[in-house]
Protein backbone atom coordinates (compact mmCIF):
# COMPACT_ATOMS: atom_id res chain seq x y z
CA UNK A 1 0.00 0.00 0.00
CA UNK A 2 1.09 3.53 -0.70
CA UNK A 3 1.34 5.70 2.44
CA UNK A 4 2.46 8.95 0.81
CA UNK A 5 -0.87 10.56 1.76
CA UNK A 6 0.49 10.62 5.34
CA UNK A 7 3.14 13.13 4.31
CA UNK A 8 1.20 15.09 1.68
CA UNK A 9 1.11 18.12 3.97
CA UNK A 10 4.92 18.20 4.11
CA UNK A 11 5.16 18.67 0.33
CA UNK A 12 3.69 22.18 0.70
CA UNK A 13 6.84 23.38 2.47
CA UNK A 14 9.27 20.51 1.91
CA UNK A 15 12.65 21.17 3.48
CA UNK A 16 15.31 19.42 5.50
CA UNK A 17 13.96 20.95 8.71
CA UNK A 18 10.31 20.19 7.95
CA UNK A 19 11.12 16.50 7.60
CA UNK A 20 13.71 16.25 10.36
CA UNK A 21 11.67 18.02 13.03
CA UNK A 22 8.26 16.45 12.39
CA UNK A 23 7.11 14.80 15.64
CA UNK A 24 4.65 12.48 13.89
CA UNK A 25 7.33 11.19 11.54
CA UNK A 26 9.60 10.62 14.53
CA UNK A 27 6.94 8.48 16.20
CA UNK A 28 6.45 6.37 13.08
CA UNK A 29 10.21 6.21 12.55
CA UNK A 30 10.80 5.02 16.12
CA UNK A 31 8.92 1.82 15.35
CA UNK A 32 10.60 1.38 11.97
CA UNK A 33 14.10 1.92 13.39
CA UNK A 34 13.63 -0.49 16.30
CA UNK A 35 12.00 -3.19 14.17
CA UNK A 36 14.61 -2.86 11.41
CA UNK A 37 17.52 -2.99 13.84
CA UNK A 38 16.08 -5.95 15.79
CA UNK A 39 15.61 -8.00 12.62
CA UNK A 40 19.01 -6.91 11.21
CA UNK A 41 20.76 -7.85 14.45
CA UNK A 42 18.90 -11.18 14.62
CA UNK A 43 19.88 -11.88 11.00
CA UNK A 44 23.53 -11.03 11.64
CA UNK A 45 23.74 -13.07 14.85
CA UNK A 46 22.01 -16.10 13.28
CA UNK A 47 24.29 -16.08 10.22
CA UNK A 48 27.43 -15.62 12.30
CA UNK A 49 27.09 -18.10 15.14
CA UNK A 50 29.09 -21.31 15.23
CA UNK A 51 26.37 -23.67 16.47
CA UNK A 52 23.76 -22.82 13.79
CA UNK A 53 21.09 -21.74 16.28
CA UNK A 54 18.49 -19.20 15.23
CA UNK A 55 18.84 -16.06 17.33
CA UNK A 56 16.02 -13.55 17.70
CA UNK A 57 16.50 -10.32 19.57
CA UNK A 58 14.28 -7.34 20.25
CA UNK A 59 16.86 -4.72 21.14
CA UNK A 60 15.82 -1.07 20.95
CA UNK A 61 18.21 1.38 19.36
CA UNK A 62 19.59 3.86 21.87
CA UNK A 63 19.17 7.59 21.34
CA UNK A 64 22.94 8.07 21.55
CA UNK A 65 23.53 5.66 18.64
CA UNK A 66 21.12 7.59 16.43
CA UNK A 67 22.23 11.04 17.58
CA UNK A 68 25.91 10.32 17.01
CA UNK A 69 25.12 8.72 13.64
CA UNK A 70 23.34 11.92 12.55
CA UNK A 71 26.38 13.99 13.58
CA UNK A 72 28.78 11.56 11.88
CA UNK A 73 26.74 11.74 8.66
CA UNK A 74 26.99 15.55 8.85
CA UNK A 75 23.19 15.89 8.81
CA UNK A 76 22.57 18.11 11.87
CA UNK A 77 21.06 20.66 9.48
CA UNK A 78 17.93 18.44 9.44
CA UNK A 79 17.50 18.87 13.21
CA UNK A 80 16.30 21.89 15.15
CA UNK A 81 18.86 24.39 16.42
CA UNK A 82 20.48 23.52 19.76
CA UNK A 83 19.15 20.00 19.53
CA UNK A 84 19.73 17.56 22.39
CA UNK A 85 20.85 14.00 21.69
CA UNK A 86 17.18 12.99 22.04
CA UNK A 87 16.19 15.60 19.41
CA UNK A 88 18.92 14.34 17.07
CA UNK A 89 17.68 10.76 17.48
CA UNK A 90 14.13 11.91 16.71
CA UNK A 91 15.49 13.52 13.55
CA UNK A 92 16.99 10.20 12.42
CA UNK A 93 13.67 8.48 13.09
CA UNK A 94 11.84 11.17 11.10
CA UNK A 95 14.21 10.81 8.16
CA UNK A 96 13.89 7.04 8.06
CA UNK A 97 10.08 7.27 8.30
CA UNK A 98 10.08 9.77 5.43
CA UNK A 99 12.24 7.49 3.27
CA UNK A 100 9.91 4.56 3.96
CA UNK A 101 6.68 6.54 3.47
CA UNK A 102 7.90 7.92 0.13
CA UNK A 103 8.82 4.41 -1.06
CA UNK A 104 12.50 5.27 -1.46
CA UNK A 105 13.42 2.21 0.64
CA UNK A 106 11.25 -0.65 1.81
CA UNK A 107 11.45 -2.04 5.33
CA UNK A 108 13.15 -5.11 3.87
CA UNK A 109 15.79 -2.90 2.19
CA UNK A 110 16.41 -0.96 5.41
CA UNK A 111 16.81 -4.23 7.35
CA UNK A 112 19.16 -5.68 4.72
CA UNK A 113 21.20 -2.49 4.60
CA UNK A 114 21.68 -2.50 8.37
CA UNK A 115 22.40 -6.26 8.52
CA UNK A 116 25.01 -5.91 5.76
CA UNK A 117 26.75 -3.19 7.76
CA UNK A 118 26.93 -5.04 11.07
CA UNK A 119 30.22 -6.68 12.04
CA UNK A 120 32.11 -7.84 15.09
CA UNK A 121 30.91 -8.93 18.50
CA UNK A 122 27.36 -7.71 19.05
CA UNK A 123 27.26 -9.50 22.42
CA UNK A 124 29.66 -6.90 23.80
CA UNK A 125 27.46 -3.84 24.49
CA UNK A 126 30.19 -1.24 23.97
CA UNK A 127 31.18 -2.91 20.70
CA UNK A 128 27.54 -3.14 19.62
CA UNK A 129 27.04 0.58 20.22
CA UNK A 130 30.12 1.38 18.12
CA UNK A 131 29.08 -0.97 15.30
CA UNK A 132 25.41 0.10 15.31
CA UNK A 133 26.49 3.75 15.16
CA UNK A 134 28.59 2.99 12.09
CA UNK A 135 25.71 1.04 10.47
CA UNK A 136 23.24 3.89 11.03
CA UNK A 137 25.79 6.50 9.86
CA UNK A 138 26.24 4.49 6.66
CA UNK A 139 22.46 4.26 6.20
CA UNK A 140 22.05 8.01 6.70
CA UNK A 141 24.80 8.75 4.18
CA UNK A 142 23.02 6.46 1.71
CA UNK A 143 19.58 8.08 2.11
CA UNK A 144 20.86 11.64 1.64
CA UNK A 145 20.23 11.30 -2.10
CA UNK A 146 16.48 10.84 -1.41
CA UNK A 147 16.14 13.95 0.77
CA UNK A 148 15.72 17.65 -0.09
CA UNK A 149 18.97 19.55 -0.59
CA UNK A 150 17.72 22.56 1.42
Amino acid sequence: MNYEFLIKDLSLNLSQKSIGTDKGLAKIGDGIVNLAYSVAKSTFLTKNNSNNNVIRTGKKVGKTILGVALKNADMKNYAKSRASIHDLADTVESLIAYIWLTNKMSLKEIISFLADNLTGDLYNRAEEIRIATIAFTTLLNYIKKFLPEK
